[in-house]
């Protein structure tokens, strides 16, 4: 361990075994995509821009309760008002402070555990902003430059196993470390650890030579290992889709789209760059880590356990469990726990109602704007954990 401004950092040589990927074919290097500076973030993505029509979300909703899967499709990419954007923009400049020092107790913890030696994997496309918050991060006090890569992962359908391999070809030893925005009931979590085990026995490593721990800003569904805050929080990149994710879609797998050999499927929204508030985004959390510096490493030497947990208690999960049945939802995957998945609902899918804790909360302004825009009722349920839920309307209850 080295003690970096009273931070230990973990330097310890973690051997991998690495060597099961000598003969597995060699992964293509990526093509630039995003707005991102390349040293930001690397999409270990492929542009499928010219094969991919987006979809309306009721024709979307439809084709999915029917029974095909969700990464199939692209949604329509939400325009938002004028009224929507300076929402974005008042939301960066309350919650920017807090969101630096969820990053700094993020990047500090990841270095404790992951040492000098990290590779950030960002699960896009949630996770791409925040991997590049984080690699500013540990760049900007400590001097490392760590590789920061933006992978898909799919739910039912893994982890992007070419992405995975080729971080391994080119970083051997590495010590990964995969990032998200936040978390809702954990379906994410749970698919990163089941899809990256079966990552390993595939191709003979040993158990947990991949960690398959998940670091976010935001936890409440208590299902992370590495946290930023467990509060139920807007974090202003939810406010946005592309124009705050480095201008990608989010992540599609279908086999005429993506070969064997290829990276999973993404639309690169080139022609929105007049309109990307990426790199802005960064910069202004970024301008408050002197100050959330200075404060985590207060916070963490008084107390050394903060933003970590090894035996998460899973509470988003078994609270979603309750509200499905406590309003007769047939699929829990129609419902969504959270800030930013109550905001993916009301962009992307078709809601039926939205739950809030409290109407009169900060962190839920965008929630309820954008569920008067829709013509989408709201109920006041002060019973909750989270600050909202996202409830998706079953299309053959609505015939």
């Amino acid at each position: 361990m080295s003690d970096l401004g009273g931070v230990f950092i973990n330097t310890a040589n973690k051997s991998k075994a690495y060597g099961c990927f000598k003969n597995y074919p060699k992964v293509p290097s990526p093509e630039p995509l995003g707005s991102y500076p390349i040293g930001d973030a690397i999409f270990l993505l492929k542009d499928i821009a010219p094969y991919i029509q987006e979809q309306g979300n009721e024709e979307r909703e439809r084709a999915m309760q029917s029974g095909r899967h969700y990464s199939e499709m692209l949604p329509i990419e939400y325009e938002p008002s004028q009224e929507y954007i300076e929402l974005f923009h008042q939301s960066l400049r309350e919650n920017g402070p807090r969101l630096a020092l969820a990053t700094a107790i993020v990047s500090e913890n990841i270095l404790i555990k992951r040492g000098q030696g990290v590779a950030l994997v960002s699960l896009a496309r949630a996770g791409t902003p925040i991997g590049v918050l984080i690699k500013k991060y540990i760049h900007q006090f400590y001097g490392i430059a760590a590789p920061h890569y933006s992978i898909s992962i799919i739910r039912d359908k893994g982890i992007d196993k070419n992405a995975l391999a080729y971080i391994l070809q080119n970083h051997p030893g590495c010590e990964i470390q995969f990032i998200d925005g936040w978390t809702g009931k954990g379906a994410i979590t749970l698919e990163l650890i089941k899809s990256v085990t079966a990552f390993e026995k595939e191709f003979n490593m040993v158990p947990d030579t991949i960690s398959k721990e998940l670091a976010v800003l935001a936890d409440p569904g208590y299902c992370a290992n590495i946290f930023g805050t467990r509060e139920d929080f807007l974090i202003p990149s939810a406010c946005l889709n592309s124009t705050v994710s480095g201008l990608m879609s989010r992540t599609v797998y279908r086999d005429d789209l993506c070969g064997p050999f290829d990276f999973h499927g993404a639309k690169f929204y080139r022609q929105l760059l007049a309109k990307d508030l990426s790199n802005y985004f960064v910069d202004s959390i970024s301008g408050y880590f002197a100050d959330a510096q200075k404060k985590a490493r207060k916070i963490l030497q008084n107390n050394p356990s903060t933003g970590m947990d090894d035996t998460p208690a899973w509470i988003g999960k078994k609270e979603t469990t309750k509200v499905q049945v406590e309003f007769d939802i047939k699929n829990i995957n129609y419902v969504k726990p959270g800030v930013g998945e109550t905001t993916r609902v009301l962009l992307r899918r078709i809601p039926w109602k939205i739950l809030v804790k409290d109407i009169n909360s900060p962190d839920v302004k965008h929630v309820l704007l954008l569920a008067e825009a829709r013509g989408v009722p709201v109920e006041e349920y002060p019973e909750l954990s989270y600050s909202c839920y996202g409830l998706i309307k079953n299309l053959e209850d609505a015939k």
